[in-house]
């Protein structure tokens, strides 16, 4: 079956899944394969669940008309998405960067509502099979489209940027995260870069940083639109208590998230919301209704004491950010807890060293959860259960507690607890 063929076939049903547990009735399933498990072999249940097809690439699991074989199911789900994103004429928006993307993304999302049908890249789908699942939902009703692009390895923004073809591109910045996959901070720099070099081949337009000179620099040949302290879009930092708070054309905006490092997050959903003509007041209302969650800046107020929990993922930039935004923070009794930032491959001793200096100079009382940290620092545990059986001896009051890691060390687990 051809790509033309099967689009037709979405479009009768226009709904796809990969999951046959959580099979959507009346979708098309796609039996993708990874290391740990093969689609193929799920692809019969999927059918038993709802599913109307089921796209397999196993010969023997093709048992009658309802199974759809094809060479490859990822490459068929990609090409499937590209198909749907050439009949799109809407604006598509790409976002990526080391850090802040997926809070940019929602609160983008959360401004453009105001005004139109805007389809936004869900959870963190925003990989080689992510981004094909994220353009399959878009619908022909919808207005805008904002794809999240998340990457480990070099040539992988590409890639995406061609199943996507944005006309609007946003890369939030650029830090040392996934060293492992990309080799370096230059190795980061060039797959972040992808965006802006496939941007200015297709002649889009960006949304841009003034204030970041290295995104200043990357950006040579293509249209700007801007934003920070400085740019078409303007604004200043009025107080972090620990909510941060901005002027905006005479306009005051009280978000609900943590940090100056925010500041850039609120300025580019401002400089989208008003490239979109969307009114100062609907921008303000947007960003102050915008509750962060899923382990994101989250406050957390427990019988014992207020978490900061910021454990979705951590990197030396965005440790850095964190901590020092967190020294600033007027509160007494301030406790940190830090996971291991994980793939940072040989750079990682290095710059667990960094941050453990860091945290020394800023003279934050920190405790650390993992391998590398625990080389470090004598207050260390090797695991989230072992940090549990001391608090469980010796119950942790009365304080304001960051919590910051990798999410592979899953220092939310210690949320029951503290």
């Amino acid at each position: 079956m051809s790509i033309q063929e099967l689009y037709k076939l979405y479009l009768q049903y226009s709904k796809v899944s990969t999951d046959s547990r959580k099979s959507i009735s009346d979708s098309i399933f796609f039996a993708l394969k990874g290391k740990k498990f093969n689609g193929n072999k799920f692809a019969e249940q999927a059918i038993n669940n709802g599913c109307v097809y089921a796209i397999v690439d196993e010969k023997k699991y093709a048992k009658n008309e309802k199974f759809i074989l094809v060479d490859n199911v990822l490459v068929t789900l990609q090409e499937l998405a590209k198909q749907h994103r050439k009949q799109l004429k809407i604006p598509v928006i790409a976002i990526t960067g080391t850090n802040g993307k997926t809070t940019s993304k929602e609160l983008i999302g959360s401004v453009l509502k105001t005004k139109y049908k805007i389809s936004n890249t869900k959870w963190n789908l925003n990989n080689h099979i992510g981004v094909p699942l994220s353009l399959l939902r878009i619908k022909k009703d919808d207005e805008i489209a904002i794809i999240e692009m998340g990457a480990n390895h070099i040539e992988e923004i590409g890639f995406l940027c061609k199943l996507a073809m944005p006309n609007l591109g946003i890369i939030t910045n650029i830090g040392k995260a996934h060293l492992e996959g990309f080799g370096s901070f230059q190795g980061v720099i060039k797959a972040k870069s992808e965006l802006y070099n496939y941007i200015r081949e297709n002649g889009g337009n960006i949304f841009i940083n003034m204030d970041d000179e290295l995104l200043y620099k990357l950006s040579d040949g293509i249209t700007k639109i801007s934003y920070g302290k400085t740019g078409d879009c303007k604004g200043n930092v009025l107080k972090i208590s620990p909510f941060i708070s901005i002027l905006f054309r005479d306009e005051t905006i009280n978000s609900n998230l943590i940090g100056d490092y925010q500041f850039n997050n609120i300025m580019l959903a401002i400089c989208v919301g008003n490239y979109f003509d969307i009114s100062t007041k609907n921008i303000k209302d947007a960003i102050e209704n915008y509750l962060p969650r899923n382990n994101r800046s989250q406050i957390i107020k427990t019988n014992n004491n207020t978490l900061i929990l910021d454990a979705y993922n951590a990197n030396p930039s965005s440790m850095k950010a964190m901590l020092t935004s967190f020294a600033k923070l007027k509160y007494e009794n301030k406790l940190c807890i830090l996971g291991d930032m994980l793939e940072l491959g040989k750079d990682s001793a290095l710059e667990h060293t960094r941050i453990f200096k860091l945290a020394e100079e800023l003279n934050l009382k920190t405790l650390f959860i993992g391998d590398e940290f625990s080389k470090l620092s004598i207050n260390s545990y090797k695991n989230t259960k072992e940090f549990t059986k001391l608090i469980e001896k010796e119950p942790i009051q009365n304080k304001t507690i960051l919590l910051k890691g990798s999410r592979g060390v899953a220092l939310e687990r210690l949320v029951a607890v503290l």
